[in-house]
């Protein structure tokens, strides 16, 4: 069926039977009573209003780590000391490195 034909005969049907003037018995009433009614209890929205409120400060502190990191490594490099991971490395395999006692 061609869209400008359909589009016609609706406007026609609906130009055919205007709306009433006629409001229904109570309407008022039962619209105010819907609006004064307690909204249901949605946990889904709970959570996501608490996960968006976090959001802004893991960001502020993952950027505040990253600086936090990126000055040290510049101030280690700076000094001459030794990096993380060479001292990670000595700490991890220091029980390897001793003579001591056997197994």
């Amino acid at each position: 069926m061609n869209l400008e034909q359909l589009q016609q005969k609706v406007l026609a049907a609906a130009r055919a039977h205007p709306p009433g003037n006629r409001v229904p018995y109570a309407f008022e009433k039962r619209i105010l009573a819907r609006l004064n009614e307690a909204p249901a209890f949605d946990r889904a929205a709970l959570w996501a209003g608490a996960l968006w409120r976090a959001a802004g400060p893991c960001v502020a502190l993952a950027l505040l780590l990253g600086v936090w990191s990126f000055v040290g490594a510049s101030n280690n490099a700076a000094t001459g000391d030794e990096e993380f991971s060479q001292q990670f490395e000595q700490t991890m395999l220091a029980a390897v490195n001793e003579n001591g006692e056997v197994w």
